[in-house]
Protein backbone atom coordinates (compact mmCIF):
# COMPACT_ATOMS: atom_id res chain seq x y z
CA UNK A 1 0.00 0.00 0.00
CA UNK A 2 1.16 3.47 -0.95
CA UNK A 3 1.10 5.94 1.85
CA UNK A 4 1.28 9.36 -0.05
CA UNK A 5 1.75 10.45 -3.38
CA UNK A 6 4.53 10.77 -5.86
CA UNK A 7 4.10 14.24 -7.51
CA UNK A 8 7.27 14.49 -10.26
CA UNK A 9 8.38 17.61 -11.30
CA UNK A 10 11.15 16.22 -13.67
CA UNK A 11 12.07 12.79 -15.10
CA UNK A 12 10.34 9.68 -16.00
CA UNK A 13 8.53 6.59 -14.25
CA UNK A 14 7.94 3.30 -15.74
CA UNK A 15 4.75 1.87 -14.16
CA UNK A 16 4.43 -1.99 -14.97
CA UNK A 17 2.72 -5.28 -13.81
CA UNK A 18 4.84 -8.37 -13.54
CA UNK A 19 4.35 -12.03 -12.80
CA UNK A 20 5.67 -14.64 -10.87
CA UNK A 21 7.93 -15.93 -13.90
CA UNK A 22 9.84 -12.12 -14.04
CA UNK A 23 7.43 -10.99 -17.16
CA UNK A 24 6.61 -7.65 -17.51
CA UNK A 25 4.43 -5.46 -19.26
CA UNK A 26 4.30 -1.63 -18.83
CA UNK A 27 0.95 -0.05 -18.33
CA UNK A 28 2.30 3.51 -19.22
CA UNK A 29 5.12 5.72 -17.90
CA UNK A 30 4.40 8.72 -15.58
CA UNK A 31 6.05 12.26 -17.08
CA UNK A 32 6.94 16.10 -14.99
CA UNK A 33 3.65 17.35 -13.93
CA UNK A 34 2.27 14.08 -13.79
CA UNK A 35 0.89 11.99 -10.87
CA UNK A 36 0.93 7.90 -10.98
CA UNK A 37 -2.52 6.63 -11.15
CA UNK A 38 -1.96 3.32 -9.53
CA UNK A 39 -0.14 5.12 -6.52
CA UNK A 40 -3.07 7.64 -6.29
CA UNK A 41 -5.79 5.07 -6.22
CA UNK A 42 -3.70 3.27 -3.64
CA UNK A 43 -3.20 6.02 -1.65
CA UNK A 44 -6.60 7.40 -1.49
CA UNK A 45 -8.34 3.76 -1.18
CA UNK A 46 -5.79 2.45 1.18
CA UNK A 47 -5.45 -0.80 -0.87
CA UNK A 48 -2.14 -2.64 -2.22
CA UNK A 49 -0.85 -1.26 -5.14
CA UNK A 50 -1.58 -3.47 -8.60
CA UNK A 51 1.55 -2.37 -10.25
CA UNK A 52 5.05 -1.72 -9.97
CA UNK A 53 7.20 1.39 -11.06
CA UNK A 54 10.99 2.16 -12.12
CA UNK A 55 12.46 5.46 -13.06
CA UNK A 56 13.49 5.78 -16.24
CA UNK A 57 15.91 8.65 -15.62
CA UNK A 58 17.00 11.08 -12.48
CA UNK A 59 13.37 11.96 -10.99
CA UNK A 60 12.79 14.81 -8.75
CA UNK A 61 9.60 15.56 -7.18
CA UNK A 62 7.86 15.56 -3.64
CA UNK A 63 5.71 13.24 -1.33
CA UNK A 64 2.01 14.17 -1.22
CA UNK A 65 0.96 12.65 2.46
CA UNK A 66 -2.38 10.41 2.12
CA UNK A 67 -4.23 13.00 4.20
CA UNK A 68 -3.37 16.24 2.35
CA UNK A 69 -4.40 14.30 -0.87
CA UNK A 70 -7.70 13.04 0.46
CA UNK A 71 -8.08 16.52 1.80
CA UNK A 72 -6.99 18.43 -1.62
CA UNK A 73 -9.64 15.80 -3.41
CA UNK A 74 -12.29 16.91 -0.88
CA UNK A 75 -11.72 20.69 -1.15
CA UNK A 76 -9.64 21.85 -4.07
CA UNK A 77 -12.15 21.93 -7.61
CA UNK A 78 -8.49 22.31 -9.38
CA UNK A 79 -6.98 19.35 -8.00
CA UNK A 80 -10.24 17.35 -8.41
CA UNK A 81 -10.24 18.10 -12.18
CA UNK A 82 -6.56 17.54 -12.85
CA UNK A 83 -7.10 13.87 -11.13
CA UNK A 84 -10.24 13.43 -13.39
CA UNK A 85 -8.01 14.38 -15.87
CA UNK A 86 -5.23 12.36 -15.55
CA UNK A 87 -7.21 9.39 -14.99
CA UNK A 88 -9.08 9.79 -18.25
CA UNK A 89 -5.20 10.57 -19.80
CA UNK A 90 -4.14 7.13 -18.28
CA UNK A 91 -7.73 4.81 -18.47
CA UNK A 92 -7.05 5.51 -22.46
CA UNK A 93 -3.77 4.56 -22.58
CA UNK A 94 -4.43 1.45 -20.91
CA UNK A 95 -7.45 0.44 -23.29
CA UNK A 96 -4.97 1.41 -26.11
CA UNK A 97 -2.87 -1.16 -25.04
CA UNK A 98 -5.62 -4.04 -24.18
CA UNK A 99 -6.71 -2.86 -27.96
CA UNK A 100 -3.12 -3.26 -28.83
CA UNK A 101 -2.78 -6.79 -27.31
CA UNK A 102 -6.06 -7.83 -28.77
CA UNK A 103 -5.94 -6.58 -32.00
CA UNK A 104 -2.49 -5.64 -33.61
CA UNK A 105 0.11 -8.59 -34.81
CA UNK A 106 2.30 -8.10 -32.90
CA UNK A 107 5.13 -7.22 -35.70
CA UNK A 108 2.82 -3.84 -36.47
CA UNK A 109 3.12 -3.57 -32.84
CA UNK A 110 6.77 -3.45 -32.90
CA UNK A 111 7.12 -1.28 -35.95
CA UNK A 112 4.79 1.31 -34.24
CA UNK A 113 6.99 0.53 -30.64
CA UNK A 114 10.32 1.24 -33.13
CA UNK A 115 8.55 4.50 -34.88
CA UNK A 116 7.62 6.09 -31.73
CA UNK A 117 11.41 6.07 -30.60
CA UNK A 118 11.83 8.76 -33.14
CA UNK A 119 15.43 7.96 -33.84
CA UNK A 120 16.95 5.72 -36.71
CA UNK A 121 19.16 3.97 -34.21
CA UNK A 122 17.94 2.74 -31.10
CA UNK A 123 19.85 1.14 -28.45
CA UNK A 124 17.79 -1.02 -27.09
CA UNK A 125 17.69 -5.25 -25.58
CA UNK A 126 14.82 -7.36 -27.29
CA UNK A 127 14.26 -8.58 -23.51
CA UNK A 128 13.39 -4.46 -23.04
CA UNK A 129 11.15 -4.26 -26.18
CA UNK A 130 9.48 -7.71 -24.71
CA UNK A 131 8.46 -6.19 -21.51
CA UNK A 132 7.09 -3.15 -23.57
CA UNK A 133 4.72 -4.65 -25.76
CA UNK A 134 3.89 -7.47 -22.83
CA UNK A 135 5.19 -10.79 -24.66
CA UNK A 136 8.34 -12.87 -24.66
CA UNK A 137 12.00 -11.69 -25.80
CA UNK A 138 12.14 -15.10 -28.25
CA UNK A 139 8.89 -14.28 -29.88
CA UNK A 140 10.14 -10.71 -30.31
CA UNK A 141 13.57 -12.14 -31.49
CA UNK A 142 11.88 -13.93 -34.24
CA UNK A 143 9.90 -11.18 -35.79
CA UNK A 144 12.71 -8.23 -35.56
CA UNK A 145 14.81 -11.32 -37.61
CA UNK A 146 11.52 -11.23 -39.87
CA UNK A 147 11.64 -7.26 -40.32
CA UNK A 148 15.52 -7.47 -40.68
CA UNK A 149 14.95 -9.83 -43.46
CA UNK A 150 11.91 -7.46 -44.99
CA UNK A 151 14.56 -4.69 -45.36
CA UNK A 152 12.80 -2.83 -42.67
CA UNK A 153 15.68 -2.98 -39.75
CA UNK A 154 19.05 -3.67 -39.11
CA UNK A 155 19.92 -5.80 -36.38
CA UNK A 156 23.24 -5.32 -34.36
CA UNK A 157 24.35 -6.21 -30.46
CA UNK A 158 22.07 -3.60 -28.60
CA UNK A 159 21.25 -1.57 -31.40
CA UNK A 160 18.42 -1.79 -34.09
CA UNK A 161 18.53 0.65 -37.07
CA UNK A 162 15.30 1.17 -37.87
CA UNK A 163 14.08 2.72 -41.48
CA UNK A 164 12.00 5.84 -40.30
CA UNK A 165 10.25 6.62 -43.78
CA UNK A 166 9.13 3.21 -44.33
CA UNK A 167 5.94 2.59 -43.34
CA UNK A 168 4.85 -0.81 -44.71
CA UNK A 169 7.39 -3.65 -44.62
CA UNK A 170 8.79 -4.31 -47.85
CA UNK A 171 8.19 -7.83 -49.34
CA UNK A 172 12.05 -8.96 -50.66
Amino acid sequence: MCGGILYIESGTLKVYLQNEDGDEITLYNVEAGEQCVVNTSSTITSTPALGSAVTLSDVEGYILDAKSVKELMKYSTAYQEYMFSLFALKLTSLATLIEDIKFKPLKERILSFLKAKNSSEITITHEKIAQNLGTSRVVVSRILKDLEKDGNIELHRGVIKYNMHNEKPTNK
